[in-house]
């Protein structure tokens, strides 16, 4: 960023000779023009600094402006927030210049803006994966980066945040029950996504409540199975209630638990 900075410094005093922004798109002086982009980039004004280089940047290519230019105008996108555009030009960037001046930083921020643009658990969760893969990349290629703990930071929110999107629709299974049940039984769905998400992230701060989401699908299972399921899935809830009260000896939720346990021990008799 120091370095990106320092190149943006000459251009400070560019706004000053700038008489009118629409001479500044029309005129064919491409350094102008660059030098120009930089100064409003420098004053915050992005989407002037954007438009300008977006009007050069293929002109620029193969010039020793080259490299800076792409990062400029990936910076200003990231600056304006559109985040989206932003990491798609950090990419453009670490693909043609992989050992560019300015590689490392453009893959960290290839996969900070797509972070910066994750949407609720409850929405798409396809941008949080994209990011994800950019920033693991990006530690693969710079394991002693500065910034790698940012990232490692960032890694772990998104999981929380998939975890929890989990969470809420094994929850929407269980709370949907017999009601719409789609190819077979929504307690079914409730404990396999739910199991799912206990495989993919073991050490998620939901933990607790996964287990217990599949305590209570399988004690509702078996209590609304057909009469020639109903020991076995009893049987598979006394097992789940002894898994989860080894696991978590101190829950909150152990009173809820030991009520199923003793209600599959009524149907249960050996």
């Amino acid at each position: 960023m120091k370095r990106i900075l320092f190149i943006l410094v000459s251009a400070a005093v560019m706004l000053s000779s700038c008489n009118s922004y629409n001479r500044l798109l029309t005129t064919n002086n491409i350094d102008y023009k660059y030098e120009a982009a930089k100064a409003f980039y420098l004053k915050g004004e992005y989407a002037k600094a954007t438009e300008l280089l977006e009007s050069i940047i293929t002109l620029l290519k193969g010039s020793d402006k080259a490299e800076e230019s792409l990062i400029l105008l990936a910076r200003s996108y990231y600056e304006s927030g559109d985040y989206d555009t932003a990491s798609q030009y950090f990419k453009v960037y670490y693909t043609n210049f992989p050992r560019g001046e300015f590689a490392e930083y453009a893959r960290f921020y290839s996969g900070k803006s797509l972070f910066m643009d994750i949407t609720e658990p409850e929405l798409d969760q396809s941008g949080t994966y994209l990011a994800i893969g950019e920033l693991q990349l990006f530690m693969e290629y710079f394991p002693l980066s500065s910034m790698r703990n940012e990232a490692q930071d960032m890694i772990v929110r998104m999981h929380d945040l998939l975890v929890e999107k989990d969470y809420l629709s094994a929850k929407l299974y269980y709370e949907l029950g017999d009601f719409m049940a789609y190819k077979g039984n929504n307690y079914l769905a409730c404990i396999i996504t739910a199991q799912n998400a206990l495989k993919d992230y073991p050490f998620t701060g939901l933990r607790e409540e996964l287990s217990m989401l599949i305590l209570k699908a399988r004690y509702k299972m078996a209590h609304h199975s057909v009469e020639e399921k109903k020991l076995e899935r009893y049987r598979e809830t006394i097992d789940e209630y002894y898994a989860f009260k080894t696991e978590f000896p101190s829950s909150k939720y152990l009173d809820e638990a030991e009520d199923f346990f003793k209600e599959a021990k009524k149907y249960v008799k050996d």
